[in-house]
């Protein structure tokens, strides 16, 4: 909550800032200004640059600042790191009351240096002094009484830490710390965790940009990182394209005829909404679990989508440029050549879209099935040893193909498809 809060504070401020800056240093002498009606128009609306920057750097902004990053001067809260000292009060088994001191090294686990128990002098009473040691972001139970006289004869307890009362069940706070008393009267203590996540569950921006160099260098798993990208692309492509061959012939027999869309409307309804990975046990049953089926799931994933798409561009074509076509004179062809496939263009470039950010994200699913190389593979294997920097480079590296992919994509649109919008 507090990520999100301090996110749409950025927001905020930014859109503020940057239109204040744009208002202050543009001209009023561009066409779209001169415009009287702007909201709602589509060509009045575009890429704010400035907003796409300030995001990214927001992102590793806190990114950065809620894992300890060393790229950001500024942090958050971070876990308690060094000595927290308490004085407990015990009850012997004649009702004898006696303090004694603790002493507990807080560390970083990630530092590699785990600090040695301290001697402590033990005291003269039946209390005796102790140390320990616990982890940052963990706890730890501090067996006060194993060394006390007297533990283990009739009703031993700690009754008090600092002059507060505490008893099974229950918890006091002290100093960057929080202790529980445990059922059997053990004491569990847990430091103050801050507010910075733990590199187990969120490594800094650095973390991975290492892991990014040394899987560039060394590779994984005995392929290199390009091998394991390579293949994924290859298998999303694959997929892709054999929905593109199959979804769109069927979406425009769908849109243009009724019987087609008779018999094969239930079956695209049916299966549009059942996600991929749902598919996966079918498929190993079916196709096995080598490269056949890893690209038959990620068709499975891209065609019914391209078929909805196609058949929605169909269906939307104006039937005033079908009649004109028709008074001229045009044959069925030579509509379909000239009036709905153009006009359809623009749906099946948005479905395309889609569905290859579908397949992008089916393929870390494919790849769970037997495979030896691919970005998927990194991420689920990585995962199984606890190597979180490695997981998320992954996760990045397939979101800036992704990217890419859909920036060829609209790049490609805007040369084959110049009429959208007009």
């Amino acid at each position: 909550m507090t990520i999100l809060l301090l996110y749409i504070a950025i927001f905020t401020a930014a859109f503020f800032a940057v239109k204040a800056y744009e208002q202050f240093k543009t001209k009023q002498t561009d066409f779209t200004s001169l415009k009287t009606v702007t909201f709602g128009d589509e060509s009045a609306v575009t890429s704010n640059r400035a907003a796409s920057v300030i995001s990214i750097l927001a992102i590793f902004m806190i990114w950065g600042a809620f894992t300890g990053s060393k790229l950001m001067p500024v942090h958050v809260p971070g876990p308690f790191i060094g000595d927290i000292s308490f004085t407990y009060t015990a009850m012997n088994s004649l009702g004898e009351l006696d303090e004694a001191r603790v002493d507990v090294s807080i560390y970083h686990l990630q530092s590699g240096k785990t600090p040695a128990i301290s001697d402590i002098e033990p005291g003269p009473g039946f209390a005796k002094n102790d140390s320990a040691k616990i982890a940052a972001w963990r706890s730890g139970l501090v067996k006060v009484r194993r060394n006390d006289e007297g533990y283990g004869e009739g009703n031993y307890q700690v009754i008090s830490i600092d002059g507060q009362s505490i008893s099974p069940s229950s918890e006091i706070f002290i100093d960057n710390a929080r202790i529980y008393m445990t059922q059997k009267g053990t004491l569990s203590l847990t430091p103050d965790k801050g507010w910075q996540m733990e590199a187990l569950y969120l490594p800094p921006p650095e973390d991975v940009w290492s892991r990014l160099i040394k899987i560039s260098s060394e590779g994984y798993k005995n392929f290199t990182l390009f091998e394991h990208l390579g293949w994924s692309l290859l298998r999303v492509v694959g997929g892709f394209l054999a929905g593109v061959v199959i979804g769109v012939p069927l979406g425009y027999a769908m849109g243009l005829s009724g019987w087609f869309r008779g018999w094969f409307d239930p079956i695209v309804e049916f299966m549009r909404p059942v996600p991929p990975l749902a598919l996966i046990p079918l498929v190993i049953i079916w196709f096995g679990i080598d490269e056949k089926g890893k690209i038959i799931l990620l068709f499975l994933a891209s065609l019914w989508i391209m078929t909805i798409s196609a058949r929605a561009g169909v269906s939307g074509v104006t039937i005033s440029k079908i009649h004109a076509a028709y008074s001229l004179g045009a044959s069925k062809w030579q509509i379909m050549r000239h009036v709905i496939i153009p006009n359809s263009l623009p749906e099946i470039f948005t479905g395309a879209r889609v569905a290859m950010g579908v397949c992008w994200g089916t393929v870390v699913a494919a790849e769970l099935v037997a495979a030896q190389k691919g970005a998927g593979m990194m991420i689920i294997n990585a995962s199984k040893f606890q190597m979180t920097d490695l997981v998320i480079m992954g996760i990045v590296l397939i979101g800036v193909i992704g990217y890419a992919i859909d920036i060829l994509m609209r790049i490609s649109e805007k040369y084959l498809v110049p009429w959208k919008g007009k």
